[in-house]
């Protein structure tokens, strides 16, 4: 389990973090989500002892990573796939981890196989392997020491669309044998796919946190009017936020009685109506990081 309460970062008169707070149990993946520069990355930075918090404190099973005698033998973590030395070879980085968390080295082979990196790619240096096979290694690596706990940063980076089938079915398989994933990636879908809850971060600050199903619930209707301009402003008029989507949609944030009830007030003729199960995560991701309302 990890537990954060109230994590605060501030460098100089800028707060990257300001009091977070979350929990990820055994037995579930959370998808960590916010744009570019919200505090993910310092978030889990924090929870790894690699930066010190201005204020508050994070655990792993209820300890500070920082006083675990042997932390990877609890905690698997991937924070950068290209933080691995480019002169070994992949199999050279495994053994070599291996022998400082004291596990048998015959962990290597299996999980040199289990990441997909055959007896040529562990022979190869690791300055030679594209991103998706430093992403293979340092999810191997993570894993090397049979943790009960992973926190991986953007693991899917540089994967082919198998390989993002593949990293989902090993950490959905990590969580049901009854371990505790904390997963932060910009795909949304495959986030979606896997994850049980999701924490959304967004200038510093949780702005959504709970299970999957209770926040894509709210996640409106999904209406498509003959004359989207008069739709659009009679929903306004009527109290109801909407968002435009791509192919000129609205989601509206509203049951589909009351829509269906406003665009026959207005005179409108829909013709689509329906819950916005379709834009799902990614339309939740964007209203809460652009508004950034609490939920």
């Amino acid at each position: 389990m990890i537990s954060v309460e109230h994590l605060t970062k501030r460098y100089g008169p800028h707060t990257a973090v300001d009091g977070v707070s979350f929990r990820c149990e055994a037995g579930t993946v959370t998808g960590f989500l916010g744009p570019n520069g919200a505090g993910k990355s310092t978030t889990m930075r924090m929870i790894c002892g690699l930066t010190p918090p201005t204020g508050g404190a994070a655990t792993v099973d209820g300890v500070p990573y920082r006083r675990l005698p042997n932390p990877g033998r609890r905690v698997g973590v991937l924070l950068d796939a290209s933080a691995q030395h480019p002169g070994r070879t992949g199999r050279e980085t495994l053994s070599l981890a291996a022998q400082v968390m004291g596990v048998d080295r015959g962990r290597v082979d299996a999980l040199l196989d289990l990441v997909g990196l055959d007896a040529k790619a562990g022979r190869k240096r690791v300055r030679q392997y594209s991103l998706g096979m430093r992403q293979r290694l340092g999810l191997a690596h993570a894993l090397l020491g049979d943790p009960r706990v992973l926190i991986l940063d953007e693991p899917a980076n540089g994967l082919d669309p198998e390989g993002i089938f593949w990293m989902r079915t090993v950490l959905r398989d990590f969580a049901d044998r009854g371990g505790t994933v904390l997963l932060s990636s910009h795909l949304l879908r495959e986030v979606e796919a896997v994850a049980d809850r999701l924490v959304v971060i967004g200038g510093g600050r949780v702005v959504a946190d709970g299970s999957k199903e209770e926040l894509l619930a709210g996640s409106g209707v999904r209406v498509r009017g003959l004359d989207p301009e008069k739709l659009e402003l009679a929903l306004a008029e009527a109290g109801v936020a909407a968002t435009r989507t791509p192919d000129g949609a609205l989601v509206a944030q509203a049951d589909a009685e009351t829509v269906g009830r406003t665009a026959a007030a207005a005179g409108l003729v829909l013709l689509e109506l329906r819950p916005a199960d379709g834009a799902g995560l990614e339309q939740l991701f964007l209203e809460l990081t652009a508004n950034g309302a609490a939920r």
